[in-house]
């Protein structure tokens, strides 16, 4: 049995714990010579809303704007970040709840690799917090690559 992986999916929330699985996303990408998909989602919890009741208003911008804003910047991080790969990089942009959209985009694109920087944080910090990282791990359809960040790599908190 041989493994293949012709399509990785690098989803991010152009964090600095994510920055740690773009090294990984592009590099196993060029290694492979697999094709990289880079996935923004932005997250449909955004809103918070004024008050509660049929007259509420949410903050913020509205949704459209904000998928405009998330399309802009992936634009400016594919320029930034994949100009220089053999296969051009894909890039799209999501509404939804994270982890969900993740998985969707995972399933309809028969993505063979998920690479995702991770936290790691605690036992109690999760339970609290929620992690995207973990939802996608336990549902993904394919294999998924966590990567936690320089200073949980080191044990330093």
């Amino acid at each position: 049995m041989s493994i293949r992986i012709e399509k990785i999916l690098y989803p991010t929330d152009f964090s600095k714990m994510g920055i740690v699985g773009l090294i990984y996303a592009r590099e196993l990408a060029e290694l492979m010579n697999a094709q990289l998909h880079c996935l923004h989602v932005v997250d449909d919890a955004y809103q918070y809303w004024t008050s509660l009741g049929p007259e509420s208003l949410p903050l913020g911008p509205p949704p459209d704007e904000l998928l405009q804003m998330a399309r802009d910047r992936i634009a400016r991080f594919a320029s930034e970040h994949f100009s220089n790969l053999k296969k051009s990089a894909i890039t799209a942009v999501a509404y939804g709840r994270p982890f969900a959209e993740i998985i969707a985009y995972a399933n309809e694109n028969k993505i063979d690799l998920i690479v995702m920087g991770t936290h790691g944080r605690g036992a109690i910090a999760h339970v609290l917090l929620g992690s995207t990282t973990e939802k996608v791990l336990r549902k993904a359809c394919c294999p998924v690559l966590t990567v936690r960040t320089a200073d949980t790599q080191s044990g330093s908190k």
